[in-house]
């Protein structure tokens, strides 16, 4: 079992940053492959990055490919996105997502763990 818990959401401007942490705890986090998706209302959950269990790989949505950097400390137990250049449509709550392997790290169904999640608003 591996419970994670999503913190740093909250009201961002467009143009800004903001950074997102996942704390884990439970079975070996190392071991896992860690993702963050989002959702927007009336909206499916959608993937917006993830990173193999040594931080040697790392995936991102193109949506958010040169604004967004997911980055974990294994150390802590912490994955983390850190979110530049906010657009509104960013706006979603977003989830923090773990699985024990790195097949198709894109796909939400393969995470058997999630957050409870966090919401972020970007004001235009």
């Amino acid at each position: 079992q591996v419970q994670l818990v999503e913190s740093g959401g909250g009201l961002g401007q467009a143009g800004g940053s903001l950074r997102l942490s996942c704390a884990a705890s439970g079975r070996p986090f190392s071991t896992y492959a860690m993702g963050w998706f989002r959702q927007a209302p009336g909206k499916e959950r959608e993937f917006v990055a993830a990173i193999t269990w040594n931080g040697g790989g790392t995936y991102y949505a193109d949506s958010v490919k040169g604004r967004f950097t997911i980055s974990r400390d294994n150390a802590k137990n912490m994955v983390y996105l850190q979110m530049n250049s906010l657009k509104a449509e960013d706006t979603a709550v977003y989830y923090c997502a773990a699985k024990p392997t790195t097949a198709a790290m894109t796909v939400a169904a393969g995470y058997g763990y999630w957050g409870q999640g966090t919401q972020v608003t970007v004001s235009s």
